[in-house]
């Protein structure tokens, strides 16, 4: 999942943003309260990890800008200000969460997680489809319950599939959501890593494919076929 982090110490935001790298998530630092609300509007994030002490534009107010055009954002305030009207002031504008500092990564991986099942309405870390099953805590696959060793980029697509596994997905859609902005989308990266993904499903799976391409239009799970009883 893409995760846009703000906050103007800047060592902490590289310790954040590296951090949440090693789990697998497409991350974009914003400095600022006003680069913020520049990379909100142009890019599309599952989640942000919004400071409330921000240069140019206070914490607060970047929260109640993406909140007039965008309800669907999950927002995880990570601040210094520990007071309990702080906390009711940014769940108020809109925060779907609040962590003071310091704090321990852990958590606040953990605490992203939380949010980002309720996104996609998964009531569980696992999700299943046949005789695939994914682990978005673990960032783990496997098939049969045999694990499959994938890379990060690998599984961010196929995690990204499965939580929109009733629709076709758009390449740049994927890409929007797996790499970070930074990414040319006319790259054969994407291309390279989907192929290898399938590759490797195919590997355990056999003719049973589960990836699927709709010729122009994107990427899909399959249904799953059973054989006879």
């Amino acid at each position: 999942m893409k995760v846009l982090v703000v906050e103007d110490d800047l060592s902490m935001q590289k310790a954040i943003g590296t951090g949440l790298r090693k789990f697998g998530y497409a991350v974009d630092a914003a400095p600022d309260g006003e680069k913020a609300l520049q990379l909100a509007q142009v890019n599309e994030y599952d989640a942000i990890v919004l400071d409330l002490n921000l240069p140019k534009i206070d914490g607060i107010d970047v929260l109640t800008e993406i909140r007039k055009n965008n309800q669907e954002i999950k927002v995880l305030i990570l601040s210094a200000r520990s007071e309990v009207e702080d906390k009711i002031a940014g769940l108020d504008t809109g925060a779907n969460d609040y962590m003071a500092k310091p704090f321990h990564f852990k958590e606040l991986e953990a605490r992203l997680r939380a949010l980002l099942r309720r996104k996609f309405i998964l009531t569980d870390t696992r999700i299943a489809h046949g005789d695939l099953q994914i682990d978005t805590a673990l960032k783990q696959v496997y098939v049969r319950n045999q694990l499959i060793d994938l890379t990060k980029k690998e599984y961010g697509i196929l995690e990204y599939l499965m939580m929109h596994k009733d629709k076709i997905v758009g390449a740049e859609e994927i890409i929007e959501h797996v790499w970070d902005s930074q990414t040319d989308l006319f790259s054969n990266s994407f291309k390279v890593h989907i192929n290898s993904l399938k590759k490797k499903l195919a590997l355990h799976l056999g003719k049973q494919e589960i990836v699927k391409n709709a010729r122009g239009l994107g990427y899909f799970i399959a249904e799953v076929q059973y054989g006879p009883v």
